[in-house]
């Protein structure tokens, strides 16, 4: 019982899986699995129009314009 999002997953990680060098360990694995999972979702937020404009992240954290 398979569904397209998931073979879409498996065949992100096994891509993502396939960049790392030989000498990889399971910290550098998890690493880039949790650094590809929060890009797209950062893609997908902008794609759906959620995001804050810079002037507004500056203005919040006390930064110049």
């Amino acid at each position: 019982m398979s569904t397209a999002p998931e073979t879409d997953i498996r065949s992100k990680v096994r891509e993502t899986i396939e960049t790392l060098p030989s000498s990889a360990t399971w910290d550098d694995v998890m690493y880039r699995l949790y650094v590809r999972q929060k890009i797209e979702a950062g893609l997908k937020d902008a794609e759906n129009g959620e995001t804050v404009p810079v002037s507004e992240v500056r203005k919040r954290f006390g930064l110049p314009e």
